[in-house]
């Protein structure tokens, strides 16, 4: 016969292994079931935590919300569209591009229709053959009324304007100017009647084109008229099917086939600055459009830079728009 103590030992002996079982039963559910459970708490709370995170890695500011850019057909648009495009995709915007519309009416046209959201626009351009109002010669002025028209009449309005201008400009060949003697447009307006002018088709129909110049010079009634694509009219000049060029002051070929530029001595042509022009919809939709495209405008600082650029795709090198304006924003900073 056992004990008081012997019995007292057996009962506590049973105590300890009823909890050692217990214990090793907890210990195989968090065995069988893979990660213990307060572990797999702790991992979906990371898992969670780096959910929540996601946004913030995701792109800057565009949240992969769809612009439509466009351009007109000239180098200096396509290398300008370009830019605003590859500046738009880095800060998380997707692109669809319409480059080469064939005119600003063309242009203008898309973005009422909503076909683009922006594209870029002289100033000049805008006041006189898009508003229809007499051209200005102070910039700011310029400036106030087409944002002023534009979001009154249209619901767009513009961006920063970059500081260079590219204004409309008329081109000889050293060669031919100096036969004729002719040095400025106002030499040019008696002796056109000799010559063959050769530019884009709406060039002769625009109050800043030769309808203009005619009230302002009297004369330059040409021998000829020629409707040109842009990119035939400096081989045209060089050839001789024409003899003068409707040019922007930022061509590259000015420099780079050492023509001629003849002095508007009179000053007709105002200036013209460019910037984005854009529906008000889509930028009120997306404000941070006009931070990132306005950080634009302060690099393209004047005519020689411009001119630089648009000559790399003209000139010899014959770039592609895309490389050059890669180039360009990541010289500058603005794109890593």
């Amino acid at each position: 016969m056992r004990s008081k103590g012997s019995w007292t030992r057996i009962l506590g002996l049973f105590v300890v292994l009823v909890f050692i079982m217990t214990a090793c039963g907890q210990a195989g559910t968090t065995t069988d079931g893979g990660a213990p459970a307060g572990t797999t708490t702790a991992q979906t709370s990371a898992a969670t935590d780096q959910t929540a995170a996601a946004p913030s890695a995701a792109p800057a500011s565009g949240g992969g919300q769809t612009i439509k850019v466009g351009s007109k057909n000239f180098t200096e648009e396509f290398l300008l569209g370009e830019m605003y495009k590859q500046l738009l995709e880095a800060n998380g915007f997707k692109v669809e591009t319409s480059f080469g519309l064939a005119s600003e009416a063309v242009a203008h046209q898309a973005l009422l229709n909503g076909e683009i959201d922006l594209y870029p626009e002289y100033t000049s351009t805008g006041l006189q053959a898009i508003l229809k109002m007499p051209a200005l010669k102070d910039r700011k002025e310029i400036f106030d009324t087409v944002k002023r028209e534009y979001e009154k009449q249209f619901n767009l309005t513009w961006l920063e304007a970059s500081p260079f201008e590219n204004n409309q400009a008329l081109a000889m060949t050293k060669q031919r100017a100096d036969e004729l003697g002719i040095k400025s447009y106002s030499d040019l307006s008696q002796k056109a009647g000799e010559l063959v002018l050769g530019g884009p088709a709406e060039f002769f129909e625009r109050e800043d084109g030769v309808k203009g110049l005619q009230k302002a010079y009297g004369g330059f009634e040409f021998k000829e008229n020629k409707q040109l694509d842009p990119s035939l009219r400096y081989s045209a000049l060089q050839n001789g099917d024409i003899d003068v060029v409707v040019a922007f002051s930022t061509d590259g070929e000015i420099g780079g086939l050492d023509l001629a530029l003849l002095q508007d001595d009179k000053q007709f042509y105002p200036p013209y600055q460019v910037a984005p022009v854009i529906r008000q919809d889509t930028l009120k939709a997306n404000p941070q459009i006009a931070d990132i495209l306005n950080g634009l405008a302060p690099k393209l600082k004047d005519e020689k830079t411009m001119a630089t650029l648009n000559y790399m795709v003209d000139g010899p090198d014959k770039k592609e728009p895309e490389e050059v304006a890669k180039q360009f924003l990541t010289e500058q900073g603005l794109l890593k």
